[in-house]
């Protein structure tokens, strides 16, 4: 292995230090150096070691129900690499949108290339991605590192974490001007689009976020010049007889082909500008810039290389990021929604008690079993983070007060209780190359909140969706028909 794969060095500050020694780690013929400081800085620092078990003391606990006749059986995988880029935060516009720092760690980010406090709908649909397929979704967790209070400063071959305030002010300009939102098309088609059908499909569904994607720029140039109000019908009206011809040619391309039409064009052709008083994750939550201001002054900031107190230590890069989107044991799938927020566990478990809490670790070929803790793996195996999020969606709300309640999990035999129905289940696994020695000496831990404490149960993921219709269309169709795809 090569001297820096799966690890992203930071800066830290220097630590007192009683003792050294130096373990040397063959396989990748790099040395850590580990000192012994006082017990009091060890445990403000890091992890308890009381929380460190052996995975292989734990017995199989994942039951996963049985596949019902109507399940949905496959697999849609996203390459979206592994952060390679360098782009930290710690932010997190769905849960503290506006927030700067607001989630007191650092957060490790996939997909889209813009993401932080400032987020919006606008900014995520407008920025890049890591994504090789295109998808601009922003898929995040809190980082990893391996604190062992050494004093040795930063390689300089790995690349700084990058600088998030033009994104920022990509994301706090892009809010300033009118969005057009128009109804979602994809989550209306039917389960199965026929095979024969899917491409003009594909390309309808690109159409239809062109057309929209060009409305807003008509509109924001319209805001520009003062005339947003004569103009919005001048956008819309035009805006409503595409969507109209599109959605028509996409029922008529699924019934020539077998399928059956149900997209009601009345029902979804017409478009209108944003809510100015909705939020960025689009419920209504007030003035949200000026809480996010108020909020961020009282929270300490990260310094230069991205260390929050009580969260410090070598970053490590994972060695392998899988994002794949799974079936339905109970039915088939629906698709999500573009701009649905997804939230996995509870970052802030110990104060809010483990209703929300997830169990995420495990290590390479123990993924039967899923734990609270941090596991210490056996030779040749590794750590792994396992998320796997709720799929049950209402059918009507892209987030909620909460962040939870219009997105649940399936009961224990995979069904959505009334009301609610099946969409793709986003599950992200994270493999990290740490040293067996580290894990046996309780050095490595996750980012947290103060009051964590690094506790192992408060780890977290985040998703939103920002895929293109035809790409979430693809997800859909490859579940629904049991292939294995990948992009």
């Amino acid at each position: 292995m090569a001297r820096n794969e799966g690890r992203h060095r930071i800066a830290r500050r220097t630590k007192i230090a009683t003792g050294v020694f130096a373990l040397a780690i063959a396989a990748g013929a790099l040395v850590v150096n580990v000192t012994a400081g006082s017990p009091g800085e060890a445990k403000a620092d890091g992890a308890d070691k009381s929380l460190f078990v052996d995975i292989t003391t734990v017995k199989a606990n994942v039951a996963k129900p049985q596949p019902g006749r109507g399940a949905s059986k496959g697999t849609f995988t996203v390459n979206c690499g592994k952060n390679e880029n360098g782009h930290f935060n710690p932010d997190n516009f769905i849960a503290q949108p506006g927030v700067r720092n607001g989630a007191q760690h650092l957060h490790d980010y996939v997909g889209n290339l813009s993401t932080n406090a400032d987020s919006n709908n606008k900014s995520l649909q407008a920025a890049g991605t890591t994504c090789r397929n295109g998808d601009k979704s922003a898929y995040f967790w809190p980082v990893v590192r391996i604190d062992t209070e050494d004093e040795e400063e930063a390689e300089k071959e790995n690349p700084k974490a990058e600088n998030p305030d033009p994104q920022r002010e990509q994301a706090k300009k892009a809010d300033q001007v009118a969005r057009v939102e128009c109804p979602d098309v994809a989550s209306q088609l039917p389960e199965e689009v026929p095979a024969a059908a899917e491409q003009e499909v594909g390309r309808e569904l690109d159409a239809l976020d062109a057309q929209s994607a060009q409305a807003d720029k008509d509109m924001a140039a319209a805001e520009a010049r003062g005339a947003n109000g004569s103009a919005e019908k001048a956008v819309l009206d035009p805006l409503k007889d595409k969507r109209d011809a599109s959605i028509k040619k996409i029922n008529d391309t699924i019934a020539k082909n077998g399928g059956k039409a149900e997209l009601d064009a009345a029902d979804l052709k017409d478009c209108a500008v944003k809510d100015k008083k909705k939020g960025k994750n689009g419920i209504d939550n007030g003035d949200e810039n000026s809480q996010g201001a108020d909020a961020a002054a009282k929270l300490p900031p990260a310094n230069p290389d991205n260390e929050l107190p009580g969260n410090d230590g070598v970053i490590q890069r994972p060695q392998n990021v899988e994002l794949t989107f799974q079936g339905s044991t109970a039915s088939k799938v629906r698709a999500m929604p573009k701009f649905l927020r997804v939230l996995y566990g509870d970052a802030k478990v110990t104060t809010n008690g483990p209703k929300n809490a997830r169990v995420s670790w495990t290590c390479t070929g123990f993924e039967d079993r899923l734990i609270d803790k941090y596991p210490i793996c056996p030779e040749g195996s590794k750590v792994k983070r396992i998320h796997t999020f709720p799929s049950c969606w209402d059918g009507k709300n892209i987030d909620s007060a909460n962040h939870r309640t219009h997105i649940v999990f399936p009961d224990a035999n995979g069904k959505c209780g009334n009301g609610f129905s099946a969409v793709p289940q986003l599950r992200v696994s994270l493999t990290y190359n740490i040293p067996r020695a580290i894990q046996l000496a309780g050095q490595y831990k996750v980012d947290a909140f103060p009051e964590e404490k690094h506790n192992p149960a408060s780890d977290h993921d985040d998703f939103a969706n920002v895929m293109s219709q035809c790409i979430m269309s693809r997800v859909v169709n490859c579940i629904n028909k049991g292939r294995t795809c990948r992009e």
